[in-house]
């Protein structure tokens, strides 16, 4: 997921929610094997989480849509876009 924080949001804050996001939910997700938060110069941001496999990936974002702190999360971002890449065989 690539995003831009929205308009007016504190750094400081985002990261302390994206915290959470990581510790009270990705990491409880099954199928999740790694997430990681990073922020290009020009002020774009990427969250990159790798899943076993798609389903779990998919299972995740429909909880995580449906959760609090999803929607915490959501009202701090903007300029969201989800890249789903499934592997090679």
């Amino acid at each position: 997921m690539t995003f831009r924080l929205a308009p007016g949001v504190d750094e400081e804050i985002f990261r302390a929610v994206d915290e959470r996001v990581q510790t009270e939910f990705a990491y409880h997700q099954p199928g999740i094997l790694r997430r990681t938060l990073g922020r290009h110069d020009d002020g774009r941001w990427l969250a990159l989480t790798i899943w076993a496999d798609a389903d779990a990936a998919a299972a995740a974002e429909r909880a995580f849509d449906a959760s609090d702190l999803g929607a915490e999360f959501s009202s701090l971002v903007t300029d969201t876009v989800v890249d789903r890449f499934h592997g090679v065989d």
